[in-house]
């Protein structure tokens, strides 16, 4: 997905910094602004996030509302929660699998078949994109602890490089 973007911004790289940011962070773009969710963040703090002024945040807008293929991808982005940090302080797991090969099918499936065959309940599963992300993680938040005689069932799943519980 990010290939096809940064397509857009070939000659513009501050620019490519923040349409990057965005998507990362699931901010979209309609009618000349950028929103989380419904809030909407300004161009200045855009800016200091991704490191650049505030001018290139309105360039980067502009780019993009002046495509139609990239004003109707950033128009449809939504922020997501991760559960992730929020697991212990439930009472919850969280476990994040690094993939050997993050775009490799049937990890997930893998993961979450040990997972349920343990009678475990799971309460999100949130997958980083190869694409945007230079490590990308697979993470499982189940709805009790993860007893530790199901790490070895879950370490042999199909292209499961390591696994770290939170």
């Amino acid at each position: 997905m990010w290939k096809q973007i940064a397509n857009y911004f070939g000659r513009y790289p501050s620019q490519a910094k923040v349409a990057k940011l965005l998507l990362e962070n699931g901010m979209r773009v309609s009618e000349g602004r950028i929103y989380c969710g419904e809030v909407e963040v300004a161009d200045m703090a855009l800016g200091r996030a991704a490191g650049v002024d505030r001018r290139i945040v309105r360039s980067a807008i502009e780019t993009i509302e002046s495509s139609p293929d990239l004003a109707m991808v950033f128009a449809a982005l939504r922020p997501t929660l991760l559960l992730r940090d929020v697991a212990p302080v439930m009472g919850w797991s969280a476990i994040e699998i690094i993939p050997s090969n993050a775009t490799a099918p049937g990890i997930v499936a893998d993961v979450t078949t040990v997972i349920s065959n343990a009678g475990i309940s799971i309460r999100q599963v949130l997958v980083g994109d190869p694409d945007l992300s230079i490590e990308p993680k697979l993470y499982v938040i189940t709805q009790s602890p993860v007893p530790p005689e199901l790490i070895p069932s879950l370490k042999a799943c199909r292209g499961v490089k390591s696994i770290i519980i939170h």
